[in-house]
């Protein structure tokens, strides 16, 4: 259907003003000309339609309904990066989805937002809407509808800016719509769309106001949700609304709202909600009604599978990390609601995949993220802001490959996985290590000395680039093999060869037997920058460096698991986040030491958690002391993984779990229960102490002794 979609929009002689607006929401500062735009279009057929194929787009996004009822928001951004914003990102997607009318009449309404508002929305300059159905009647035949000269539209100036809604001000007329040239060309979105529901504050969700009383009210959800605003009102004139949404105790994002003589009021913009701080202030001679409450929306889940164990607050540990990561699998993975940070955050997205893996299942949108990453590479070269993140990329492509066994991913990815290695080679010194980047993030989100690990001089991020650059040679080697292209992968194994060399002669103290953090060189003054600062002469010993070199195995096996004993217990090695806390798991798994630290390191998520059970803490400690921490940054979460992984010693063996090797223990707990979800149903493993554990494995799959 997507060759037939006709693009529709604003008649740009009434609406000069409503027809262009900025690529990114990071432009956001500029003038994005800031509209709505509502579509309607009613049919009437002789028979009912039991089906209707829906496929819709817009710019920038989309609230579409059928007969009063929610088709879907959409469409899934493009993604992209703190860079390169000045244009438009190649692509746009639109949104599929099948619903079953059983009617006769089909009323369709869609209210479009033209302005990208969150850093993780992007347009492609223009506003702009097309929808097109097929239709199935009751006696089997068909016919096709789309967007067109005949829909109406109008603009709903209520919506006068980001986050304010003046019900004073109506909408204006409707009119015949004007086909627009499609500068979008859509792909249609390999993911299902958003699901919603209601979500209710934990006591009265209703606030009574006298008349000309103003009040103030604290409402309180039981969880952090995402999800937009859902306010009714009951009033005979003005009633104005200035509503504050917090996770925990502090301010995030709030919203203005005016009614004028009653209503229903949808938000357009995501939020992060723990609670409602409202003020409400009744404008009028007559008594006021107000209901709050919250549309949550995420990823669909369609299955859920449980790890629980004798410990009761390790259980409540996984249960928060679950929801947290449900609140933050959008249309796109995002590193918290609150934030909504662009695709290129990789090393969170990475992660969640890892946590999806072991708790919900469904790969679709890790896919889709990794595809619209490969997108992002090739749309700027190859550079990502993170750099670490660019490499963590191959990492998560490729254990989205062995997860689903989608073979197709790799070949779709192959040419930007060239670019990256091309990328990176050029960054190379005369020494052998990468030396010349344009910056060394991200690290962790921590001060060291007053310097921040997100964007580190060269001697706290060298050793880590390098590491990760390592990893990457490792991981492309392996795909590259794959693929069948054997000269790609030999090169790739020789250059990590000749970096893992480097690392382990300029990088490592042999007295100390630990890597620092990386040498104390000047950075050439033509690479300093906003983001990478002037080096320094002082040489650090950190866990960061060690516990990558443990996890991606650049030295000695012997020396590996001596390095993971100093980042669990040596303190003058400093501290880490959740983030690099998942690296240190998954070293101390792969080094065969799950035995002895897994429910040592995990311990750290309780009191967090027992802090605060609504969402899960973006970190540990405070990167610096004024910092707020999120609650609701699913990058923290890997005890979702981690935990199921190391309970089962589980091994995928062959792609898509055709083959497997399975190592159970207990690791000091006394029984434990765990599902792990794959393509072919639930492995499901009961242990209990001094018992044989008990087994039970999916057709389709093979356990290897």
């Amino acid at each position: 259907m997507e060759f037939f979609e006709k693009w529709i929009w604003l008649d740009k002689e009434k609406y000069p003003d409503s027809q262009t607006t900025v690529f990114s929401g990071l432009n956001s500062k500029e003038n994005g000309n800031y509209t709505v735009a509502e579509f309607f279009k009613e049919y009437r057929f002789e028979q009912k339609v039991l089906e209707a194929k829906i496929r819709f787009s817009g710019d920038t996004e989309v609230h579409a309904f059928l007969n009063d009822k929610l088709i879907a928001t959409g469409p899934a951004p493009a993604g992209g990066d703190f860079l390169s914003n000045e244009r438009a990102r190649p692509s746009h997607y639109a949104t599929a989805v099948t619903v079953r009318p059983d009617a006769k009449k089909l009323c369709f309404f869609a209210r479009v937002k033209l302005m990208p508002v969150r850093i993780n929305e992007y347009s492609k300059g223009h506003g702009g809407f097309m929808l097109t159905a097929m239709l199935t009647f009751e006696d089997g035949s068909r016919t096709f509808i789309s967007t067109d000269e005949s829909w109406l539209v109008r603009k709903n100036g209520a919506f006068t800016q980001p986050y304010k809604y003046d019900g004073r001000i109506l909408p204006d007329k409707y009119f015949f719509a004007k086909e627009i040239q499609n500068i979008w060309n859509c792909i249609t979105a390999p993911i299902p769309s958003r699901t919603e529901e209601i979500i209710f504050p934990s006591g009265e969700d209703k606030i009574e106001l006298r008349a000309n009383e103003k009040k103030k009210v604290t409402l309180e959800f039981d969880k952090i949700y995402a999800g937009f605003l859902l306010f009714e009102a009951e009033c005979q004139g003005v009633l104005e609304l200035n509503v504050t949404c917090f996770e925990t105790d502090e301010k995030c994002s709030e919203e203005e709202i005016i009614f004028n003589g009653g209503g229903c009021y949808r938000g357009l913009q995501l939020h992060s909600v723990g609670g409602y701080d409202i003020t409400a202030a009744n404008c009028s001679d007559s008594n006021a009604v107000i209901r709050a409450r919250l549309i949550s929306t995420h990823y669909p889940v369609y299955d859920e599978a449980r790890t629980v164990t004798s410990d009761p607050e390790l259980n409540k540990v996984l249960k928060v990390c679950a929801h947290t990561l449900k609140q933050c699998r959008q249309m796109m993975h995002l590193d918290s609601p609150k934030h909504c940070e662009p695709l290129a955050c990789t090393g969170d997205y990475y992660i969640e995949s890892l946590m999806t893996a072991f708790s919900f299942g469904d790969q679709r949108l890790s896919k889709f993220d990794v595809l619209r990453t490969a997108e992002l590479l090739r749309y700027n070269g190859g550079r990502m802001f993170h750099t670490t993140y660019s490499l963590i990329w191959v990492q998560m492509l490729y254990d989205v490959y062995m997860l689903t066994g989608d073979r197709t991913l790799l070949c779709d990815c192959f040419d930007a996985v060239i670019m990256l290695c091309e990328r990176f080679a050029s960054y190379i010194g005369e020494n052998g290590l990468i030396e010349n980047p344009p910056d060394y993030m991200f690290i962790d989100w921590i001060y060291i000395d007053g310097m921040s690990l997100h964007h580190p001089p060269k001697a706290l991020g060298q050793t880590c680039l390098n590491i990760y650059y390592y990893g990457m040679l490792k991981t492309a080697e392996k795909i590259f093999y794959i693929l069948d292209e054997a000269s790609l992968s030999n090169k790739c194994k020789e250059s990590a060869l000749r970096i893992k060399n480097a690392v382990n002669s300029l990088l490592f103290d042999s007295e100390k037997r630990l890597y620092f953090e990386g040498l104390n060189t000047p950075t050439p003054e033509c690479l300093l920058g906003e983001w990478m600062p002037q080096n320094i002469s002082k040489r650090y010993y950190r866990k960061h460096a060690n516990i990558l070199a443990a996890y991606f195995g650049i030295c000695e096996e012997e020396l590996a698991r001596e390095l993971i004993s100093k980042a669990v217990s040596d303190g003058e090695l400093g501290d880490f986040q959740p983030f690099f806390a998942h690296f240190l798991l998954e070293a101390i798994y792969r080094r065969g030491l799950r035995e002895q630290y897994t429910l040592k390191i995990l311990e750290r998520w309780k009191t967090p958690v027992m802090e605060c059970s609504k969402g899960l803490a973006e970190g540990f400690i405070p990167p610096e002391p004024t910092y707020s921490f999120d609650h609701s940054h699913a990058w923290g979460g890997t005890p979702l993984y981690a935990l199921p992984k190391a309970l089962t010693g589980i091994e995928i063996v062959e792609a898509g779990y055709r083959k497997i090797r399975l190592d159970p223990s207990l690791l000091g707990l006394k029984e434990a229960y765990t599902e792990i979800p794959t393509p072919f149903g639930k492995i499901i493993i009961a242990q209990k102490n001094g018992e044989l554990p008990v087994y039970s494995i999916p057709d389709g799959i093979e356990v290897l002794k």
